[in-house]
């Protein structure tokens, strides 16, 4: 064990988000996501939700604030009346870490592109519909 490492980020999760560079992203997946067919790295955490790993993950991981945007949400495929709620506590949680950051919707296919070049995938548990997240890493 270590102090100050959130208990629910496995060492797995820690050791890569380490080996991340600037620039480099993260998705955290929910669990109907297609993480084992796109991504190259993948790290599951099976029975948690994307808010309290997002939480966690942001307590250690700065984002890219050099880039145009920080962070990615998934866009409701248009026709789709779900409303992503979850949303609202995604921006609570990212407001809380890194005021003033900068979130872009990207098409689902183009969400599902972009995660082919991520450096891991985080398979979550988490059924909220258009909860995948993608983290664009920072420097400290």
């Amino acid at each position: 064990m270590l102090r100050q490492i959130p208990r629910n980020l496995s060492p797995e999760l820690v050791k890569c988000l380490m080996e991340m560079g600037h620039g480099d992203e993260i998705v955290l997946a929910d669990a109907n996501y297609p993480a084992h067919r796109l991504g190259q790295r993948i790290i599951r955490a099976d029975g948690l939700g994307i808010p309290e790993l997002l939480d966690a993950i942001l307590t250690l991981f700065p984002l890219d604030t050099y880039s145009d945007y920080q962070v990615g949400l998934m866009q409701v495929v248009p026709g789709d009346t779900t409303v992503p709620v979850i949303w609202d506590t995604y921006k609570e949680i990212l407001e809380h870490h890194h005021p003033g950051i900068t979130i872009r919707e990207i098409e689902r296919f183009g969400f599902y592109e972009q995660s082919k070049e991520a450096y891991a995938i985080l398979l979550t548990g988490e059924t909220a519909l258009y909860g995948n997240v993608i983290l664009k890493k920072g420097v400290i």
